[in-house]
């Protein structure tokens, strides 16, 4: 039924209002579902479609409606309301297929919202029973104080959810060893075509006679499997590769063993939803290994890395990856490359043109060091002579290295010029004895069309991952996704291989004849057919049944380019980076620990996280491209008020913009959406007291018992209520006497002095919490260094968040101005406050254009290089107290990660002992959480992230942080400066 309304987008229509028999057809299959009692959420408006219309591949396709089923029973509930097929059902889980596996323009239902937990786990069978949206990352943590884990390694562990992982057949990063999904698992509970429930299990031959018995569908599924894997064995021997990576969808060499017994789970696992639905599903589970080695080696060639991976395997690696030099380029512009620079940015005599990590794993250390040792020796007598090799050893490194692997997908996404590394050919796999002759092949062809492309993957097992860059908003590189795409499948089948290794085919689902031949493929049109008769599951996927409805077409859906191209000029580029947005994901992870995004982590509605924000974001900047007729004013209107109510909840803690592959830098289009949202609106009387919020602030330092008097009593917390705000901070300015501050005659005495700092007073520091700004000034005069504090500088912030633009404007020159004049007598000025010192390598950019900013350094940079610089010696104390942990500002954890180490090593120098620890955002994020509406919502999000970070002694760089935390938990945790000075005060 969408489907006219997404093609008539090519016709210039915004494609975005459905017809009048799209609504009946759709409003009876929610009449439908209500009638059946389902207990989930059902979204029909514009933004939950939207945010489902695209995954993490080159398509975009909106959907009728989006649902999420509260309960396994809902599953049945919404595949009977759907018996009549009018309408096909998408199940989706993470949304992070590369190939559109869950897009569809029917009804996507949703798992991965309600269906997330985690049922039972038995550690003497090695078994733990899960609902489909448990997310891969999450299932890990859990097992991981049991001394299990889940193997199948994705490299997008934090959002991949356990349903898609058994859509596809996922593997992922150590498959040599560990195999695939399919591998893993015991048993399924699935949804049939008409409702009915399926448990799926493995069965004896004499178990399988009992279960084709019957009439129903069930039995009917079981013995036409039956009979295709029985009648075709010789073909299936003959047509499926003898590889690691399967033939997936519908995968029938492994359903029935040599010992008879027949595996069903076999089958659905890979068959992205076309045949039943998941509702939970018992995994095995294996033992943590206890050690875990790796080996770092750089060749002058990519050619050679490839080569050189038959060389190590006699060594018997649990992996190998590799990288091009395109993604160690990519790389080096990440925020995590500062942590591994020591590991991979060693200069060399000849350029690094890539790089192989060999990991080792196992129980035995010594049997470990054996394998070290030979690959080691092999790689010394190669042929192919590495650059250089390097073992890594401490753990963290090593999950550092692989956090890198992990990222090259979003890595080679990133904009480069208008063109950026895009998937359709994009995991594909070869016997590993033929991958460097592949490879090379690959290359001719790629080379042919003048294209360049980032290659990485697991080349242990011939699987590899290449990105093209393209400019998908142009309609002659759009052009080349099919005349590539066929062309690398000939090559691949030539070459022995597949052309989905391990991702699923999706819409590549016509090539299945070439792979499957002419007649296994009719086999899984009719195994389709008999599970599915109405093809209400995930229709035009994989292979086509009997109703008539024709497999979909690569060059056939709606490229999201297609889209972006009718995006005016004008609004192209402000909000580039919301079409840059490739979809991998990344800011759909619930780990507590990580930054980014707060606000979908406590929510889990997805038009909340900056995936969701930049499709609304790009698909209002296009509606407002077009011409419009009054459907399309009015699905404008709609479409506007949803994007500023999904903006509303965004923080601005800015992890997006370092933490996201792509940096999708939400809080910067947030501000501009606003600026242009108000031109034609009535703000609220809230935000023009935020915007004269600094200037009263100044006025209320110079009385700031008068003020908090005025501001705290009963009557003044009524109107600032009634105005929206609530929980206002006392005001606490530092108290300095005129020694202190800093003066012209001083800068001119100390132009150069390497002792001399200028503390910067930023203006929530600065007004709340002046006793910090007086501890510091203390510390660093106690540690002999000549230092002064600056008046309080007004920052702007407020103003950027709530997209007063020229207001902000004025602002950040003059602080600018300020800095400039400093910044002419060569003396470092420190900033104490992350959310506001980074503003100048940030939101102050805009402003200056190419002129540059000179430098705001961290205090805990500028004091850890004096300590490296031998400037400031160690005063060893005897410290009676437990380690403490100091976490940093979200804000600086996502752009600064090395911030919480450096506080460590600082301390540490002292010998106070503090270890660096993480969070996510405490949910304060400025005056996001003093906003009435947003109350429930900041206190979720500390409990979240927070609650139990701070029932143990912790120090907090944020000034938001531990504000929050005095008002969520009662007590205020100190700075580290603080901890500091009071353990040197201690001592003396």
């Amino acid at each position: 039924m969408g489907g006219d309304a997404v093609s008539g987008t090519l016709t210039g229509n915004s494609g975005l209002s459905p017809s009048a028999s799209e609504i009946a057809v759709r409003e009876a299959f929610v009449r439908r579902l209500d009638e059946q009692g389902f207990k989930g959420d059902i979204h029909l408006q514009v933004s939950s479609r939207l945010v489902s219309s695209a995954d993490n591949s080159i398509y975009q396709r909106l959907p009728a409606a989006v649902i999420h089923p509260r309960t396994g029973e809902d599953i049945n509930r919404a595949v009977r309301a759907a018996v009549d097929g009018e309408l096909t059902l998408a199940i989706r889980g993470g949304g992070t297929g590369t190939n559109g596996q869950s897009l569809t323009d029917g009804i996507v239902l949703d798992v991965s919202r309600h269906l997330d937990r985690i049922l039972d786990f038995d550690a003497e069978a090695g078994t733990v029973t899960v609902e489909p949206g448990v997310i891969l990352a999450r299932l890990n943590a859990f097992l991981k104080p049991h001394g299990f884990f889940f193997p199948p390694t994705v490299s997008t562990a934090t959002r991949a959810t356990i349903g898609g992982m058994i859509a596809t057949d996922a593997s992922g990063k150590g498959s040599r060893i560990y195999g695939r999904t399919s591998d893993y698992i015991d048993a399924m509970d699935v949804v049939l075509s008409d409702g009915t429930d399926l448990h799926v299990g493995a069965l004896t031959s004499e178990q399988l006679k009992d279960r084709v018995n019957g009439g129903g569908l069930a039995a009917r599924a079981y013995r036409e499997v039956q009979r295709v894997v029985t009648e075709q064995a010789d073909e299936i021997r003959r047509v499926f590769p003898d590889m690691n990576r399967g033939l997936t969808g519908y995968n029938l060499q492994n359903v029935l063993l040599e010992d008879g017994s027949f595996h069903l789970a076999r089958l659905l696992a890979g068959s992205e939803g076309t045949l039943a639905l998941t509702k939970k599903v018992m995994l095995r589970v294996k033992r943590l290994p206890k050690y875990r080695q790796l080996i770092v080696v750089r060749y002058a060639s990519f050619n050679d890395t490839l080569r050189d991976v038959q060389t190590l395997l006699p060594a018997n690696p649990s992996a190998v990856e590799v990288l091009d030099d395109r993604v160690l380029a990519k790389a080096q512009q990440d925020v995590i490359w500062h942590v591994l620079e020591n590991v991979l940015g060693n200069k060399s005599a000849l350029p690094v043109k890539g790089m192989s990590f060999v990991e080792f794993v196992g129980d035995d250390l010594e049997v470990l060091q054996e394998q070290m040792a030979h690959a080691v020796t092999l790689l010394e007598n190669s042929p192919h002579k590495p650059v250089d090799h390097k073992a890594v050893s401490d753990p963290d490194i090593i999950a550092n290295l692989w956090t890198l692997r992990e990222k090259s997908v979003g890595l080679l996404g990133r904009p480069d010029g208008h063109r950026q590394g895009v998937p359709f050919v994009e995991d594909t796999a070869v016997p590993p004895d033929v991958l460097p002759e592949y490879v090379s092949e690959f290359r001719d062809i790629l080379d042919g069309y003048g294209l360049s492309y980032g290659m990485f993957g697991h080349a242990d097992v011939g699987c590899l991952h290449v990105r093209p860059f393209l400019d998908m908003l142009t309609a002659e590189d759009r052009a080349l996704i099919r005349p590539i795409s066929d062309a690398v499948a000939n090559l691949t089948k030539r070459h022995g291989g597949l052309l989905w290794g391990e991702h699923g085919r999706g819409f590549r689902g016509e090539f299945s004849p070439l792979f499957f031949g002419d007649t296994l493929f009719a086999e899984l049109c009719q195994i389709k057919d008999v599970f599915d008769p109405k093809d209400i599951f995930n229709r035009g996927k994989l292979a086509p049944g009997g109703a008539g409805y024709p497999v979909d077409r690569i060059d056939g859906i709606p490229f999201k380019g297609r889209f972006d191209e009718d995006i005016a000029p004008a609004l192209r580029e402000p909000y580039a980076l919301s079409i840059s947005c490739n979809g991998n994901g990344a800011c759909f992870n619930r780990e507590p620990d990580m930054a980014m995004c707060p606000s979908y982590k406590a929510t889990k509605d997805r038009s909340q996280s900056p995936k969701g924000r930049a499709l609304l974001i790009r698909s209002w900047a296009r509606l407002r491209s077009l011409p419009q007729d009054a459907a399309d004013r009015s699905m404008l209107s709609a479409l506007t008020d949803e994007l500023k109510n999904a903006l509303d909840t965004c923080l601005s803690c800015k992890a997006c913009a370092t933490q996201c592959p792509i940096r999708v830098d939400i809080p910067s289009m947030r501000s501009k959406f606003l600026a242009s949202y108000f031109r034609d609106r009535r703000r609220p009387v809230r935000d023009y007291l935020v915007y004269w919020l600094e200037p009263l602030l100044a006025v209320g330092r110079t009385i700031p018992t008068l003020t908090n008097l005025l501001m705290h009593n009963p009557l003044s917390r009524a109107v600032l209520s009634r105005f929206g705000l609530v929980d206002l901070p006392h005001l606490r300015p530092a108290r300095l006497d005129a020694d202190s501050r800093i003066s012209r005659s001083w800068l001119r005495r100390n132009r150069g002095n390497p002792r001399a700092v200028v503390l910067m007073q930023d203006s929530f520091t600065g007004s709340f919490d002046g006793g910090l700004v007086e501890n510091v000034h203390t510390l660093l005069t106690a540690l002999g260094l000549d230092v002064k504090v600056t008046p309080v500088w007004d920052n702007g912030k407020a103003r950027h968040v709530l997209g007063f633009r020229r207001g902000f404007g004025v602002t950040a020159r003059q602080t600018l101005r300020n800095l400039r004049k400093l910044a002419a007598f060569e003396i470092p000025v420190v900033s104490l406050d992350a959310a506001t010192g980074l503003m100048f390598t940030q939101e102050y950019k805009d402003v200056a254009g190419e002129t540059p900013i000179p430098a705001v350094i961290p205090l805990e940079t500028f004091l850890r290089q004096k300590i490296e610089q031998g400037a400031l010696p160690s005063a060893q104390i005897e410290s009676l107290t437990a380690p403490m942990t100091v976490i940093s500002h979200c804000t600086e954890q996502a752009a600064r990660p090395e911030s919480a180490g450096d506080w460590a090593f600082i301390l540490g120098h002292f010998g106070v002992p503090v270890q660096a620890g993480k969070a996510g955002c405490c949910g304060m994020a400025g005056l996001f959480g003093h906003q009435k509406e947003h109350v429930d919502l900041s206190r979720k999000i500390f409990d979240q992230n927070w609650r139990t970070k701070v029932e143990k002694p912790v120090l907090a760089t944020g000034f938001s942080c531990r504000c929050q935390t005095e008002r969520m938990a009662g007590h205020r945790p100190p700075h580290p400066v603080e901890a500091l000075l009071a353990a040197l005060q201690e001592r003396s």
